[in-house]
Order: structure tokens, then C-alpha cells, then sequence
């Protein structure tokens, strides 16, 4: 996620209490849906979905936030 932007991302994780907590959270739906998908763990399809959702709102959320951080710091 977001590799072509990782000095961004380690900066904001570094300065930015909300964009580490939205990462970590990303992080974290991103690990169980991946089980999820893999029949690691036994998830309901409409659940699964919702954290599908959920994953790409904050993940939206974090590129507003980097892309924030680019024009104030170019």
C-alpha cells in the first residue's frame, strides 16, 4: 500500500496521530479480509464485505491525507 509514496507515509506515521491510527486499522482489515480469502478464518460474505468497505474507505481517507501532505510540503 501506498509504496510509491513510503518517505510520505513514514513521515506521517512519524508526525500524524490520525493518519497511524487510520494505517493501523487499514493494517488490520487488510490482514483479516486476506484470511478471510485464503479460509483461514470463517467469515460471513455480507461481514466480509462490510470490511472490504471499511478497508477501502480509511484507505481513501489515508490518500487524501498524503495527498494533503504533498502540495504543503513541495
Amino acid at each position: 500500500m501506498f509504496e510509491q509514496d513510503e518517505e510520505i507515509v513514514e513521515s506521517l506515521l512519524d508526525n500524524n496521530k490520525n493518519f497511524r491510527r487510520l494505517y493501523n486499522k487499514h493494517c488490520q482489515l487488510k490482514s483479516k479480509v486476506k484470511e478471510a480469502n485464503e479460509g483461514s478464518v470463517m467469515i460471513d460474505n455480507l461481514y466480509l464485505e462490510e470490511l472490504k468497505k471499511e478497508k477501502l474507505y480509511i484507505k481513501d481517507r489515508l490518500s487524501v491525507i498524503i495527498e494533503d501532505y504533498r502540495h504543503t510540503h513541495t
